[in-house]
């Protein structure tokens, strides 16, 4: 069943156990719920007495008190979506499906909680069987590698290409999506997939590197609730789990900062608005932002005829649609590579004049991950082949980019940083879409997905939430010299896309010469 968008703040109906502990459960699910922007519903399956360290007992309340609350629910709310997570008897998980079946909502996830971390059974098997057949009403369920293996009927998956190979034999036999969850796996990253029955390859493949923390209870309650949340929302279901995969990041990197317990510790669901209590500077920005638009908006705002001219170009056109000759896109990454080591500097400069913590955290973690991820990137594209000079319009934004982070000062530095990421972001997602229409056998799809990764949009995100800070408390003549910092990066933005071959070009020379003048 396909999904549509119902409203801006979906309602959202928790259907699980309970966690005096708050980390996994009705607990997690309603933080979760609303982390993401909808609002949290709850009825209550089980009382489970558990912490950090384990599950003491189970209570199942009778299931007339179940029907009850799921029927008080519905006779007065209209659901966006349901997240179902644990069911512990027969009884449980008929009432639950019988209840399902009248279609209470158009988006309906299972997180089918079948095995324990430690690896005993949950449920007995004449309740496995019932659960079998609540699958079906899912649209989307997400087991672990465990669970996925007792759905599958096999052992548990030790590679990845088993997992997806039971994963598909799951999604065939209840006829619904499965996400498959590597994080059990070994490795340093932790693979995800949304398969659909009958298809072989997966809908939408997710990866990222592992987050070590010991604190990770309650990451599949999580991650289930926050995509129920965002798909009822946007009705994209590889885009929702994307979205909930980079927000569940966020959580476990936070994990370590709760101290909750002595064992196996929650995730941070609030780690995003965190530094509303925290940072002042935040206070400051929010108290400016009420008397009037963000400092980056008027920016943006200003910036439109450099966007557009930007979209026009084209170099644009030909990325987005495909049709960019292979060795013209070299010569751009060449010269993009010999930029990364300066924009890589300039960042490490921002990290040591950054006033805050959470600033010098940000970039100090961008510059590494310019060397380390970006530049990999390139060099895989490029092969063994001998570098050219830089050119002109590469040293000019080189030399700009030193002087505005090394000289003039954060508030002017992060100003003028903020064009690599925002006119990128921005770049990077109307070129995947269009992408998108061109097809799988797109051939720069790899390096367009790295600017429209919502870990990378988040990233924009956080330097704009800078830039207004700085702004903020910054005096008129300061807020002009950040003014004049970001367009004067955005015209060199715009003279590096329109560069296209600087060293054997002339036409290519001229027309960046233009756009610098």
């Amino acid at each position: 069943m396909d999904t549509t968008p119902s409203t801006a703040i979906p309602r959202v109906l928790s259907i699980a156990g309970t966690d005096p502990t708050g980390g996994a459960g009705h607990a997690a699910d309603l933080k979760s719920i609303a982390a993401l922007g909808g609002y949290g519903l709850s009825v209550i399956t089980a009382v489970v007495a558990q912490n950090t360290r384990g599950v003491v007992s189970v209570h199942t309340p009778p299931v007339q008190v179940l029907r009850d609350q799921l029927d008080a629910v519905a006779g007065d709310v209209t659901l966006d979506a349901i997240k179902v997570g644990m069911l512990g008897s027969v009884e449980v998980i008929d009432t639950v499906r019988d209840w399902l079946m009248v279609g209470r909502a158009p988006v309906v996830v299972i997180d089918p909680v079948m095995v324990a971390t430690a690896g005993g059974r949950l449920l007995r098997p004449d309740a496995e069987r019932a659960l079998r057949e609540l699958l079906p009403h899912a649209n989307l369920i997400t087991p672990n590698l465990p669970e996925l293996a007792v759905l599958a009927e096999r052992p548990v998956a030790a590679t990845w290409d088993e997992a997806l190979e039971q994963g598909r034999a799951v999604a065939a036999a209840f006829h619904t999506r499965v996400l498959v969850k590597g994080g059990h796996l070994a490795g340093d990253t932790t693979p995800d997939a949304l398969l659909l029955p009958g298809q072989d390859e997966p809908a939408a493949l997710f990866e990222g590197r592992r987050v070590h923390t010991r604190n990770t209870h309650g990451t599949g309650c999580s991650l289930s609730s926050a995509v129920a949340t965002v798909v009822a929302r946007t009705g994209d279901w590889p885009e929702a789990i994307r979205t909930a995969r980079t927000w569940l990041r966020g959580a476990l990197r936070g994990a370590d900062e709760l101290h909750v317990g002595h064992g196996n510790g929650p995730v941070h669901h609030m780690h995003h608005v965190q530094h509303l209590v925290t940072d002042p500077a935040f206070v400051m920005t929010a108290a400016a932002e009420s008397e009037g638009p963000r400092f980056t908006d008027e920016l943006w705002e200003e910036s439109a005829p450099v966007r557009e001219r930007i979209a026009a170009l084209a170099f644009i056109r030909g990325l987005g649609d495909g049709t960019l000759d292979p060795g013209e896109f070299e010569l751009y990454l060449d010269q993009d590579m010999q930029y990364l080591q300066y924009y890589s500097r300039a960042l490490a400069l921002l990290a040591a004049s950054a006033p805050d913590e959470r600033s010098r955290e940000h970039f100090a973690a961008a510059s590494a991950s310019v060397v380390s991820v970006e530049s990999a990137l390139h060099r895989a594209r490029l092969g063994d082949r001998e570098p050219m000079p830089p050119s002109d319009v590469t040293s000019s934004y080189a030399d700009f980019l030193l002087a505005r982070t090394g000289q003039d000062g954060f508030a002017v530095g992060s100003a003028a940083i903020l064009p690599c990421y925002w006119l990128y972001a921005h770049v990077g997602a109307e070129l995947t879409r269009r992408a998108r229409v061109a097809g799988p056998q797109h051939p720069f799809a790899d390096w367009l997905s790295t600017y429209d990764d919502p870990d990378f949009q988040t990233a924009t995100e956080s330097v704009r939430e800078i830039v207004d800070r700085e702004a903020a408390h910054a005096d008129p003549a300061t807020r002009e010299h950040m003014r004049r910092a970001f367009h004067r990066a955005c015209a060199l933005e715009l003279a590096f896309f329109a560069q296209t071959t600087p060293a054997t070009s002339p036409e290519g020379e001229r027309r960046a010469a233009a756009q610098l003048a």
